[in-house]
């Protein structure tokens, strides 16, 4: 399967997509929003992939959207244009947002409008101590298109989301990581031993279990306590009769590290 504008890999349980247009900082193309569906399809029908990881290629994660790439696209009047490019940004989001594995985003540069939309999409975020974030939206008429309006106020609180997007300012990852914006700050060399050690962290996990509790967290956020139990309980039952959770059992017992099969 060819992909054009990113570069799609696995190594072991992880698979990789890594924005490839270095030259224009890593901004979406239709080509590069058309593979990146091609690439979580294929990360969440491949079995042996525990974890998916999106970074940029270069000194930008993402800058957002590649106007003038886009305009091959769309047709007829600007309005219309708008209203198609935001569809793919929603969509986008919610491509990765609804992933039913681990995602990591390592943020290796510049985060900003579409490009921190992806990040938002993804659980965890763990940046470099040179990357820089901005809701770049409203200094172009436009508000957050993906899920900056859902996610952000959830992690930074409301009044600091309401400042990122309504100012569209800039900060740094120290700032970032100071309102929970991101998970976690490295220095820019160490990103990528940062990631490899979480990522195998994750994959060595036990896979079922771990779909469960990313399910059940985000259920969560739309239910209430009630219902998040009850949800909890079942699932947890039926993850009982698994062999991960047998096998997880008799490492416990034997003082071993559990090898988890996904079963």
């Amino acid at each position: 399967m060819g992909y054009e504008d990113i570069v799609y890999s696995k190594e072991a349980a992880v698979a990789t997509i890594t924005l490839n247009r270095p030259e224009k900082r890593n901004s979406f193309s239709p080509e590069m929003i058309d593979s990146i569906h091609k690439a979580v399809a294929d990360a969440t029908s491949d079995d042996s992939v525990k974890v998916l990881v999106l970074t940029g290629a270069g000194r930008a994660f993402c800058s957002g959207g590649d106007v003038e790439a886009m305009a091959d696209r769309f047709v007829g009047i600007r309005a219309e244009r708008a209203r198609e490019a935001v569809t793919e940004g929603a969509l986008l989001y919610g491509l990765v947002h609804h992933f039913p594995k681990p995602t990591v985003a390592a943020v290796n540069g510049v985060c900003v409008g579409g490009g921190l939309e992806i990040a938002l999409a993804c659980d965890i975020r763990i940046a470099s101590d040179r990357a820089r974030f901005s809701e770049a939206f409203v200094r172009r008429g436009l508000m957050p298109m993906g899920g900056g309006t859902f996610v952000l106020p959830r992690l930074v609180g409301l009044d600091k989301a309401c400042l990122l997007i309504w100012t569209g300012d800039m900060i740094d990852a120290k700032e970032a990581e100071r309102i929970g914006l991101v998970t976690r700050v490295v220095p820019h060399e160490d990103l990528s031993a940062a990631i490899a050690e979480l990522t195998d962290k994750l994959a060595k996990a036990a896979p079922l279990a771990v779909r469960a509790a990313k399910e059940a967290i985000y259920r969560g956020l739309g239910t209430g306590l009630d219902a998040a139990l009850d949800w909890a309980v079942a699932r947890d039952r039926e993850l009982a009769k698994t062999e991960d959770h047998r096998e997880g059992s008799l490492a416990f017992v034997e003082k071993r590290e559990p090898v988890f099969k996904g079963k």
